[in-house]
């Protein structure tokens, strides 16, 4: 692909701008949480970062290489009875435990499905890249996306301020 069909992507792919976006907006709202969230939770903030780092990672690999990832957990799954027991029980543990913090859960749904609508829209453009290149661009945009929504300022900063007014 040609250096011109790279910058008119956002252009042919519109959703990948919303998945810009949604990245965004997702980082400027972990950052305006981290303050309470360290506060009431006990919780430091690289901590925090570090939590967030490992979903989206497992939300990226999720939805970009689904099928190298379903077949691969079909694999442990059919090895041993033991296997299938183990890996269920981490489902329902996992799944549990995220049902019990359903604000993070609404989050990742939300990245989730603006990562399949902007793979889905890559695929109608024409271009399917492999696993291994969707998740580096798809990955790309979702992390500049946080990390320029972790440095946006709180959304009404301006709006409460008292104006300089000089005596």
């Amino acid at each position: 692909m040609n250096f011109l069909g790279l910058l008119t992507l956002p252009l042919r792919a519109p959703l990948l701008s919303v998945l810009f976006g949604v990245a965004i907006v997702m980082g400027n709202q972990w950052s305006l949480l981290q303050p309470e969230i360290s506060r009431h939770g006990g919780i430091e903030m690289e901590a925090f970062v570090a939590f967030e780092v490992v979903q989206l990672l497992a939300v990226l690999v999720t939805c970009t290489m689904p099928d190298l990832l379903m077949r691969n957990v079909s694999l442990v799954m059919a090895s041993s009875r033991v296997m299938t027991l183990l890996v269920t029980l981490l489902l329902v543990i996992v799944s549990g435990l995220y049902l019990l913090r359903l604000n993070l859960l609404s989050d990742l749904l939300i990245l989730a499905s603006a990562l399949l609508l902007a793979r889905l829209d890559l695929i109608r453009v024409g271009i399917t890249p492999t696993p291994r290149l969707s998740m580096l661009l798809l990955g790309t945009v979702l992390f500049v996306g946080i990390a320029l929504g972790h440095q946006l300022p709180h959304p009404t900063a301006g709006l409460f301020a008292e104006p300089n007014v000089g005596i």
